[in-house]
């Protein structure tokens, strides 16, 4: 993480790009630290992507400030030294198909001083066996994790990251999160971005949700939009012969699938008073679960798109809404 003095890998501030009359960045503002992975997550227009492009230096700015490790991506005269210190796997990236698994990682290497080890790196993204495959006849995760091998080949200091596992069956999203884990401990930043909840709870170290233009919450995955401090709802279907007025805490009338709803901030002495009482009338709690709002509960609340029942107050101030 960053400390005190020292500078950020990458700082937005106050970001703005349009479009003819369309605002798509809106006064974007953030920062990633050395060593951190950091996940930009919104929906599809949201601004994630020019923000990403910006950063890039594949394009220019209307106005706000930009810094990537300690460079102006748009200024001309620092475009290759940027280049040789960060990894790119953009959801599209060009790559001659007939060239084989090893010729394109190989011929990459030679575009950085210090490049990793070729081989070193296809063993890395999970291809070893497919060096002499050439690229038409891979698979659309394979060529995926090729592009991951064409983002790590120069050894960046940054790495961006745009949908990485897209595509990728289960073992193979789960090795390329232990990688981008280990590039992490190893000292390298990654600003990622995901529409994949899970993949943002197990990876980032903070997450910022860009909507409509702007950045709408920022924080820690457990802590985005207050979900640290939400209430839980305990869920569970009610007795036979039995009414909410009969149960030892306050809860909802039997709504979908028939079951009542005990909101609560203190859980577990919630579920003490009514696991009590029902074994104390000899009754079972039919289907009870535990849960507090979900990452993606909290993300779909954030951006609009969640459904208009239950929106927890934590959410509605985090949202302005």
């Amino acid at each position: 993480m960053t400390t005190q003095g020292q500078a950020a890998a990458v700082v937005v501030a106050d970001l703005r790009k349009s479009y003819g009359a369309v605002a798509a960045v809106r006064g974007v503002s953030f920062t990633v630290a050395h060593g951190e992975i950091f996940a930009l997550l919104g929906p599809n227009g949201a601004g994630k992507t020019t923000t990403l492009e910006i950063l890039e230096g594949f394009r220019a700015r209307d106005a706000g400030r930009v810094g990537v490790l300690g460079l102006d991506p748009s200024d001309p005269a620092v475009g290759r030294r940027l280049r040789e210190r960060i990894g790119l796997v953009l959801q599209d990236i060009a790559v001659e198909p007939y060239l084989t698994v090893r010729e394109t990682v190989a011929r990459d290497a030679g575009y950085y001083p210090s490049p990793r080890d070729v081989d070193e790196v296809i063993g890395l993204v999970c291809l070893a066996g497919q060096e002499r495959r050439k690229v038409r006849a891979l698979s659309g995760g394979q060529k995926r994790r090729l592009d991951l091998a064409l983002g790590l080949i120069g050894d960046p200091s940054l790495l961006f990251l745009d949908e990485p596992t897209t595509g990728f069956d289960p073992n193979a999203r789960r090795s390329a999160w232990r990688l981008i884990r280990e590039l992490r401990q190893a000292g390298t930043t990654v600003l990622l971005t995901t529409h994949s909840m899970e993949e943002a709870q197990e990876l980032a170290d903070r997450v910022a949700v860009i909507a409509d233009g702007r950045v709408v919450a920022e924080g820690t995955p457990s802590s985005l939009g207050g979900r640290d401090r939400a209430r839980a709802r305990i869920r569970f279907a009610l007795p036979r012969g039995c009414t909410t007025a009969d149960l030892p805490v306050a809860a909802t009338a039997p709504g979908d699938g028939g079951l009542v709803t005990v909101e609560t901030g203190e859980p577990t002495e919630a579920l003490h008073r009514l696991t009590g009482w029902a074994l104390g009338r000899g009754v079972a709690l039919d289907g009870i679960t535990v849960e507090r709002p979900s990452l993606e509960d909290v993300y779909l609340r954030l951006t609009g798109r969640g459904a208009p029942e239950y929106v927890p107050e934590y959410v509605r101030e985090a949202s302005g809404r």
